[in-house]
C-alpha cells in the first residue's frame, strides 16, 4: 500500500501548481484560470478519493486479521526526519481503522466541495487562490489523520489552523471576514500552546512521540508494533502517575480548541465570513474534528494512564452540547444556526468518548461503545452536515441574503435543494432510517451506561436539534414568502455543479442509515480502534438497545411536531407569544450569551488596560529609559576622555610621562 503516499503529495504538488503558476493560457485572448484552476484542484482531489476508497476496501477486506481477530495497524511509509538522541521526529503514514475511516470522510466531502465551488465561486476575484487554498488544507488535514507520531500530528495540526486562516479571510478586502479569520487563527493558536506543551511534557517524561502506549515502535513487514517501556523505571512510573493525566488534559485543550468547544468556541460562528464551501468542508466535516480524531487517537494512552481524566472530557462536551443547541435555537442567519449545530454535535462526539470508560458488572462489554459511537458519528455527520451547509449554499446563492426573514416558500422553487436539506435534517434529528439515527442512539446508550443524568442530559439536547433543525427548515421552505425580497430576482435552483453534490451527499446519508437501521448495530470494526477490546479480552461488540432506541426515536418525532406545530404556518402566532413572553432570554441567546462580549472585557478591560498597558509602560520608562541612560552615559562619557586621543604628540607624551610617574610613586609606596 505504498501508494497511500500519494494521497498526500497529490494536493501538495495540486496546491504548488495552481498558488504559484499563472495558469492563463497565451495568444487566446482569454483568462482561462479559473477554469483549469478548479480542473487541476478537482482532478487531483478525484484521484486522491480513488486512492483512499482503494485504500479503504484493501485494508478492510483484505488485510490478514491478528490472533485476537482485530485488524492490524500498517506503516507502509515511515522515515526519521529529524533524530535528537534518544527522541526521534518521524514522518509516515499509518493506517488503522479511524484513520482509514477519515480519509473516507476527508477525500469525499473535499471532492463535493472542489465541485460544488465551480458554480458557487464562479466568477468570484481571486478563483485561482482559492483553489490553491483548497488544496492545502485537504493535505493539511490528510497529513494529520495518517500521522505516525504526536508530533507529526502537531505540524499538520498547525498547517490546518494556517489554511482554515486563509480560507476564512478569503474575502480579505471586507472588515468582517478580516476580523474572522483573525479571530479564527488567535483562538485556536492560544489553545494550540497548551497542545505543544503536552506533547513536551508527554515526550520529555516517556521518551517517545508514539500514540500507543510510551515505548517503542518496531516495524516489521510494515505493521506497527508497540514495546511500552519498562514499568519498574521511575520515570514511566513517575510519568504514569502524575505527568501523563496532566499532558493529556493540555493536548484536550489544543483539541477543544481546534473543535470549538466551551469556552473556546467563538472563533466559529464568526468564521461563516469565508466562503460557503469552506464552511461545509472546515467548519462542519473536517477541521472541527480534528480535536476529537485527536482524542480518539491518543485513546489508549487516556485508557491506559488517566481514565479518571475523561470525565474532564464529558462535562466539557455535554455543557457544550447543551449551550450551542440553545443558542442555535434563537439564530436567524442560516449559516449560524448551522454553525452552533456543528459545535453542538462535535460536543456530542466528545462525550462519547468521555464516557468510554472500561466496563464494569452488567457493562463488562459495553467498554468500547462510546468510542464507536463517537467514531461513527463523526462519519455520518460529516456527510450530512457537509449537505446541510451546501444547501445553504444554493439557498443564499439564490436569494443573496442569509437571514430567514428574506426566505420562505422556497420548496417550491428549488425543488431539489428542499429535499437534500430535509433528508438532511431528519439524519441530524435522529429519525430511523436515516444515518444520524444509528449514531446518536448509540451516543445515547453509552452516556446512560456512563450514567442515567448524563443520558437524560444528552437526549434533551438531542431533542433541542431536532427543535432547531426543523425551525431553520420551516423558516427556509414553508412560511410565508417574502415577494418583497423576489420582486427583483426569483429564486431559482442551483445549477448541477452545485446540485449533485447535494444529491451525492444526501444518497450516503440516506444508504447509511438503511443499512444501519435495517442491519442492526453490528460490529462497526471500520469505527474503533482496532487494538480496544473490553474488559474481558473479547473483541467488542455494539448491541442496539430497544428502549433507548424507541425513546430517542419518540423524542425526536416529538420535537419535530413541535417545530411543524410553532413555524409551518404563514403565520407564528405560537413564536410570537413566546417571544414575548421571555424577550430577554431570546435576546440573550441571540447575542450567544454575550461570550464575546465577556472576551471583549475580559481582554480590553483587564488585560489590555490593567496588564498589559503597566507592563506597556514598565518597558517605555523603566527598560527604555535604562538603555536611554547607558547611552546617555557612553556619549557624556566620550565626549569627557575625546581629548585623550586627539592626534597631538605633545598630549601623548605628557600622559605616558604621568602615567610613568604614578607607576613609580605607587611602587615606592
Amino acid at each position: 500500500m505504498s501508494y497511500t503516499l500519494f494521497i498526500l503529495l497529490l494536493p501538495l504538488f495540486s496546491f504548488l501548481l495552481i498558488g504559484i503558476v499563472d495558469l492563463d493560457i497565451p495568444k487566446t485572448g482569454k483568462v482561462w484560470s479559473h477554469k483549469v484552476a478548479g480542473l487541476i484542484g478537482t482532478a487531483s482531489l478525484g484521484i486522491v478519493t480513488i486512492l483512499s476508497y482503494m485504500t479503504a476496501y484493501q485494508y478492510f477486506f483484505c488485510t490478514p486479521r491478528l490472533a485476537d481477530g482485530t485488524l492490524p495497524t500498517l506503516v507502509p511509509y515511515n522515515t526519521t526526519w529529524l533524530p535528537l538522541g534518544d527522541l526521534h521526529f518521524d514522518l509516515g503514514i499509518l493506517l488503522d481503522p479511524i484513520s482509514v475511516m477519515m480519509l473516507i470522510v476527508i477525500s469525499t466531502v473535499s471532492l463535493m466541495v472542489h465541485i460544488y465551488s465551480f458554480g458557487y465561486m464562479h466568477g468570484e476575484r481571486g478563483f485561482q487562490r482559492y483553489y490553491a487554498y483548497l488544496s492545502l488544507f485537504t493535505m493539511s488535514m490528510l497529513g494529520l489523520v495518517v500521522a505516525t507520531n504526536i508530533f507529526q500530528m502537531y505540524l499538520f495540526w498547525e498547517l490546518v489552523g494556517v489554511s482554515s486562516y486563509l480560507l476564512i479571510g478569503f474575502y480579505y478586502t471586507t472588515a468582517p471576514a478580516i476580523a474572522a479569520s483573525k479571530k479564527a487563527f488567535i483562538v485556536t493558536r492560544f489553545a494550540d500552546m497548551f497542545f505543544l506543551v503536552g506533547i513536551l511534557i508527554f515526550g520529555y517524561y516517556t521518551q517517545s512521540f508514539n500514540f500507543s502506549f510510551a515505548g517503542t515502535v518496531e516495524y516489521a513487514d510494515n505493521v506497527a508494533h508497540f514495546i511500552p517501556c519498562n514499568p519498574e523505571t521511575a520515570l514511566v512510573k513517575n510519568a504514569a502517575m502524575t505527568v501523563l493525566p496532566i499532558s493529556l488534559v493540555l493536548m484536550f485543550i489544543g483539541g477543544a480548541g481546534k473543535s470549538a468547544m466551551f469556552p473556546l468556541h467563538i472563533w466559529l460562528p464568526d468564521a461563516m465570513e469565508g466562503p460557503t464551501p469552506v464552511s461545509a468542508l472546515i467548519h462542519a466535516a473536517t477541521m472541527v474534528v480534528a480535536g476529537v480524531f485527536q482524542i480518539a487517537r491518543m485513546f489508549p494512552i487516556w485508557i491506559e494512564y488517566a481514565p479518571q481524566s475523561l470525565s474532564i472530557v464529558v462535562w466539557v462536551g455535554a455543557f457544550t452540547a447543551f449551550y450551542a443547541a440553545a443558542v442555535a435555537c434563537a439564530q436567524s442567519d442560516i449559516k449560524r444556526v448551522l454553525a452552533f449545530s456543528t459545535i453542538s454535535q462535535i460536543a456530542f462526539m466528545m462525550v462519547a468518548l468521555g464516557v468510554c470508560l472500561p466496563g464494569h458488572g452488567e457493562h463488562l462489554n459495553h467498554s468500547g461503545l462510546g468510542y464507536m459511537a463517537s467514531m461513527f458519528h463523526l462519519f455520518t455527520h460529516a456527510m450530512f452536515k457537509a449537505c446541510l451547509f451546501l444547501g445553504a449554499g444554493c439557498i443564499i446563492h439564490a436569494v443573496h441574503s442569509n437571514e430567514m426573514a428574506l426566505m420562505g416558500g422556497l420548496r417550491k422553487y428549488m425543488p431539489i435543494t428542499h429535499w437534500t436539506f430535509l433528508i438532511s435534517c431528519l439524519a441530524i434529528a435522529g429519525i430511523p432510517f436515516f444515518s444520524g439515527f444509528s449514531s446518536k442512539d448509540e451516543i445515547v446508550t453509552a452516556c446512560f451506561q456512563y450514567s442515567p443524568w448524563c443520558g437524560a442530559w444528552m437526549t434533551m439536547v438531542a431533542a433541542m436539534t431536532a427543535f432547531y433543525m426543523f425551525r431553520l427548515y420551516y423558516g427556509i421552505f414553508w412560511g410565508t414568502e417574502n415577494k418583497e425580497a423576489h420582486a427583483h430576482h426569483t429564486p431559482h435552483e442551483a445549477p448541477w455543479t452545485m446540485t449533485l453534490p447535494l444529491v451525492v451527499l444526501s444518497v450516503i446519508t440516506v444508504g447509511t442509515g438503511v443499512v444501519t437501521t435495517l442491519g442492526g448495530f453490528l460490529n462497526w470494526e471500520w469505527a474503533s480502534f482496532g487494538s480496544i477490546v473490553s474488559a474481558s479480552g473479547l473483541p467488542y461488540t455494539v448491541h442496539f438497545d430497544p428502549v433507548v432506541a424507541s425513546v430517542s426515536t419518540v423524542v425526536a418525532v416529538c420535537s419535530i411536531l413541535l417545530a411543524t406545530w410553532i413555524f409551518k404556518g404563514e403565520k407564528q402566532p405560537i413564536a410570537d407569544k413566546m417571544y414575548a413572553a421571555a424577550p430577554r432570554l431570546h435576546r440573550w441567546a441571540y447575542k450567544r450569551f454575550y461570550m464575546d462580549e465577556v472576551y471583549q472585557f475580559v481582554t480590553h478591560r483587564i488585560i489590555f488596560a490593567r496588564i498589559s498597558r503597566p507592563i506597556a509602560w514598565f518597558d517605555r520608562h523603566v527598560i527604555d529609559g535604562f538603555f536611554d541612560f547607558l547611552a546617555w552615559g557612553t556619549h557624556k562619557t566620550s565626549a569627557l576622555i575625546k581629548g585623550f586621543q586627539s592626534g597631538s604628540v605633545q598630549t601623548y607624551a605628557f600622559w605616558f610621562f604621568l602615567g610613568t610617574l604614578l607607576l613609580l610613586l605607587i611602587m615606592l609606596f
